[in-house]
């Protein structure tokens, strides 16, 4: 199989695009997803997060949830309606934000490569949300989250993408957040070259959606054993829209911390300046090898670079800031060792940042607030063709791509 290849999209119509369009589910809550959802009975969240059309405590991971998550595609199917294109096809989707815009090929990407480990990944996943989607998309016949992938752009996929752009869209939909989502549906001679284009990558990288794609070689392997040889079936690749390193971006992703694990404000301070550098009374978005900490209405600047030796370890990514942070403060001195369960901990990404930290903080809803520069896609490259793990939340990838636009059939 070709690391891309075409599929037979089920999207809708052009004039249900807007309606259809959702965010991604996992960047909402069932509260958020019920409210965005109000008075859009065609929202694509009715089928990634159907547990809003349950009465209100209903438990997400039930049964219930993924047979209405079923059920619920198939009476969008009608209501919008959404249609399967008659012939496999490969998209451009180009994203606008502002002065950002990045186009990046959509298509059926390969899970045997994915295995290989030429879809190269960095981050660890969870088992519980690994088992959330893998129900979804085996209970639903689809895969409906998107994977959105980055490469070492090239000259020959940029001349491609650049003039395939010129014609007439798809859909070109404007979402409440102003970002623009448009697609292009590729002709079979720019197939094929998109196509020639990414077989002469040496890797692509798996930016934002590692459960989605671990999610789906589950369904591939599960698939393989209840209907026998799935080495034809759609269920050996997943949907993804794989953008130009040059393109994409990454912002940071900030994090607060409930309580002071027994500590006051001074003795924080304290704790951190036998460590550290700190500055009071600094520039919130701080710059690399330092972190920017908001502490009982005061920001603080701490120069993890000042000291950075002697706490990093010989692997890319602990020489991280977000990978300092972590060892030598938020873990032994805030007592967060697992920052993906502990409830203690709220992240934060996205241009929101800085208000909301102030926010959690003034309000008393957290104790202490972080905000750290963005890792870079050269780091983030570097660390993944080590065969290293990003610390957990280091990453957030804006503009989001929103769901229900294509989905893969499986």
């Amino acid at each position: 199989m070709a690391i891309v290849r075409p599929f037979n999209a089920l999207r809708p119509l052009p004039e249900a695009a807007s309606a259809v369009a959702a965010v991604p589910y996992d960047i909402v809550s069932t509260e958020e997803a019920r409210a965005l959802t109000a008075g859009n009975p065609l929202s694509f969240l009715h089928v990634t997060r159907a547990e809003i059309d349950l009465p209100p405590g209903a438990d997400p991971y039930s049964d219930e949830v993924y047979r209405r998550a079923s059920e619920n595609l198939e009476s969008l199917k009608v209501a919008a309606p959404l249609v399967v294109e008659g012939k496999p096809a490969l998209y451009l989707y180009r994203l606008r934000a502002g002065d950002h815009e990045q186009t990046g090929l959509a298509g059926c990407f390969s899970l045997d490569e994915y295995d290989r480990d030429v879809i190269k990944r960095h981050e660890r996943t969870r088992r519980d949300k690994e088992d959330d989607r893998t129900r979804h998309m085996l209970a639903v016949g689809a895969q409906t989250g998107i994977v959105f992938l980055t490469y070492r752009a090239t000259d020959e996929l940029d001349d491609l993408m650049r003039r395939a752009c010129r014609l007439e869209p798809l859909f070109d939909v404007a979402a409440p957040d102003g970002v623009r989502h448009a697609i292009w549906r590729l002709d079979r001679s720019d197939q094929a070259l998109a196509i020639a284009g990414f077989e002469r990558l040496s890797a692509l990288y798996v930016a934002d959606g590692h459960h989605r794609i671990a999610s789906a070689a589950r369904v591939r392997d599960e698939l393989a054993t209840s209907i026998g040889n799935a080495s034809e079936d759609e269920a050996r690749g997943f949907l993804g829209v794989a953008f130009p390193d040059s393109q994409t971006q990454i912002l940071a992703y900030n994090r607060t911390v409930a309580t002071l694990a027994g500590l006051t404000a001074e003795r924080l301070l304290e704790e951190i300046a036998a460590r550290f550098p700190v500055r009071p009374r600094v520039d919130a978005t701080p710059p690399k090898g330092q972190v920017a900490m908001y502490l009982a209405g005061v920001w603080y600047g701490i120069e993890l670079a000042a000291a950075r030796h002697p706490y990093a370890g010989t692997r890319e990514s602990s020489r991280l800031d977000v990978a300092v942070l972590q060892n030598q403060i938020v873990g032994p001195v805030l007592k967060v060792s697992d920052v993906r369960t502990d409830p203690r901990m709220t992240f934060v990404g996205g241009a929101r940042n800085v208000q909301m930290l102030e926010q959690a903080v003034d309000s008393g809803q957290a104790a202490v607030a972080f905000s750290l520069a963005p890792v870079t896609l050269t780091e983030l490259l570097a660390i993944s063709d080590a065969g290293d793990i990003m610390p957990p939340k280091s990453t957030w990838f804006e503009p989001k791509l929103r769901d229900g636009l294509l989905i893969h059939l499986i």
